[in-house]
């Protein structure tokens, strides 16, 4: 009876659990979302070394990258066709390691852009209407649409909140594994003297958990017709794929992240999207 009696509380507390989380509206889940990403962007401080090919209309990079807090040493396998043996590489790489104006523009240029995407993704809860379109046991699909109410504060902003698109999250973490956009409508700024970005214009982006609760972006895709600046080192159209995240220590120098990043195979295969362009 006893066990009988433990197995009806043990439905009990699933069905609960089950009403509860479904009991979540669409906003609900997105700030938990929001406030999941931007804790993980102020207490992350892994370092990572990983695969990166980068597709752009007049450039091609395929590289290793190895974190570190002066900046990333970026060993470069192939560019535009042309592939960089061992000495040339080194090479760069000296180049950047002694050249301190370069290494902070890059830390500045990295840090803008993470900065830019947590102030983006504050605004989710409130620049969009959210719906839930799809769940299961491990995430959460949503679709949202541009608010009429809602008043973007920046340009960046106004961009971002003429968007409609789809966001898929992690159940778990609250982390996002995927979204992506689309302009509803033409933006520009100044009239169009001062930048126009045209309805069509696209993004989407993945997230994958390459370590014990840690995340990771490792596909993004941009394809803004126009000519408004928002990110420093993201192309108004650009391809960026990563793979083969290993960790680095929290400490590494950029020295120490020049000699991992060369220890990295020189052949290496490419990224099934990029290689069926």
């Amino acid at each position: 009876m006893a066990q009988k009696k433990t197995s009806y509380l043990w439905l009990g507390a699933l069905a609960l659990s089950f009403t509860v989380a479904h009991a979540q509206s669409p906003q609900q889940i997105i700030q938990q979302v929001v406030n999941a990403e931007h804790q993980a962007d102020l207490n992350d401080h892994s370092k990572w070394i990983y695969l990166e090919e980068i597709h752009k209309p007049k450039e091609h990079v395929l590289q290793w990258v190895a974190n570190s807090p002066q900046g990333d040493a970026q060993r470069i396998l192939e560019k535009d066709g042309q592939e960089f043996y061992p000495l040339q590489q080194r090479e760069l790489i000296q180049q950047f390691m002694h050249d301190p104006h370069a290494q902070k523009k890059q830390v500045s240029e990295t840090n803008h852009d993470n900065q830019q995407i947590d102030d983006l993704l504050q605004l989710l809860p409130n620049a969009f209407l959210w719906t839930v379109t799809g769940s299961n046991a491990a995430t959460t699909t949503l679709h949202f649409e541009p608010d009429p109410n809602f008043h973007p504060p920046t340009r960046e902003a106004r961009v971002f909140s003429s968007m409609a698109g789809d966001l898929v999250a992690d159940n778990q973490q609250h982390r996002v594994r995927s979204m992506r956009g689309h302009l509803m409508r033409e933006v520009t700024f100044g009239g169009g003297i001062l930048g126009r970005l045209k309805e069509g214009s696209a993004f989407s982006l993945k997230q994958e958990e390459v370590g014990p609760s840690l995340w990771q972006l490792t596909e993004f895709h941009v394809q803004l017709e126009g000519n408004a600046l928002l990110f420093k080192n993201i192309s108004l159209q650009q391809d960026d794929e990563r793979s083969r995240f290993e960790s680095e220590p929290s400490t590494v120098t950029l020295e120490k992240a020049a000699d991992i990043v060369m220890n990295q195979p020189q052949a290496v295969q490419q990224q099934t999207a990029s290689a069926a362009k």
